[in-house]
């Protein structure tokens, strides 16, 4: 049966949304095709008619879950005006975040996996980090450019990687402490 172009068009964008959380959840390589497609409720025959490939859709998908990832950022922000940076802190370093593992950071759920992926998919982390950099550097407020950068990679980092060893952890309290211990020398690092 043909689909209409609209339908087609809404197809794919469940498609890439779908592929965007299952990837951050089992990996580029944890789901085949037949399971992305079935999580989105149509066949792996649509799949071809729609991407040129796997890794053109995990490049999609990458992208999608990034921009998602810096719109939970702005959500935290403003809900907490008067103290921005610190909410988006809170937000990422906490245990509801850890545990959001289909719709928390892609960098922290893909990061090593997509390090394995092509250039399209590289990029799209690539403009994703460059989007948590530049809200990062505009929450710390410096002014001399060639130190927020530097600042705002140091904060990244540190959460990022206090993101990833909480996960890799089954003690809930060790989990924790990474968390808090990232928590503490971000504000530090931000404060010096």
């Amino acid at each position: 049966m043909r689909v209409s172009r609209k339908q087609a068009a809404e197809n794919r964008e469940t498609v890439i949304n779908v592929a965007s959380r299952l990837f951050r959840e089992r990996g580029f390589d944890g789901i085949g095709l037949k399971d992305l497609m079935k999580g989105a409720g149509l066949t792996q025959g649509a799949f071809y008619k729609q991407f040129a490939s796997k890794e053109d859709l995990a490049a999609q998908a990458s992208r999608r879950a990034m921009e998602s990832a810096t719109h939970r950022w702005s959500a935290a922000t403003a809900a907490q005006p008067e103290d921005p940076l610190g909410a988006v802190i809170a937000f990422y370093l906490s245990m509801d975040h850890r545990g959001e593992r289909m719709d928390g950071c892609p960098i922290a759920a893909l990061g090593s996996d997509a390090a394995r992926q092509g250039d399209d998919v590289k990029a799209s982390f690539e403009a994703g980090i460059k989007e948590y950099l530049e809200i990062l550097g505009r929450l710390i407020g410096e002014t001399d450019g060639e130190e927020l950068n530097g600042k705002a990679m140091a904060v990244l980092s540190m959460m990022v990687g206090a993101m990833v060893l909480s996960r890799v952890v089954n003690n809930p309290d060790l989990a924790q402490a990474f968390l808090d211990a990232a928590t503490k020398q971000v504000r530090e690092a931000v404060a010096a």
